[in-house]
């Protein structure tokens, strides 16, 4: 599981892309939060989302797209998203993951 740098999208957005890399038969449940840097230290909150993906018995890679609405302070702004995920083998689910962070991309 990886949180990708977010890229540039039209009409405000960014895409906060989320790498999910899968082996065996098992679903993936996907916490994700995204944030624009703040120059204080004070991150704005963009948003939450979940995601849930299920694989089969063969490996497999997914990239999950998630599009949010940028407000671009003086027509650029920076921003980043963490990931936290678990995994359900047979009945049971593994225990949440810490947050990982993405890289900061400068969204224009």
């Amino acid at each position: 599981m990886d949180p990708l740098k977010p890229t540039d999208e039209r009409n405000n957005k960014a895409d906060f892309r989320i790498k999910v890399d899968c082996n065996g038969k098992k679903t993936v449940e996907i916490r994700q939060k995204r944030f624009e840097k703040d120059r204080h230290g004070r991150d704005d909150f963009l948003g939450r989302s979940e995601f849930k993906e299920n694989f089969d018995r063969h490996d497999g890679r997914v990239i999950i797209h998630s599009k949010d609405k940028v407000d671009k302070d003086k027509g650029k702004d920076r921003v980043y998203h963490e990931v936290s995920f678990r995994v359900k083998a047979g009945n049971n689910w593994s225990d949440w993951t810490k947050w990982e962070r993405s890289d900061v991309a400068t969204i224009r």
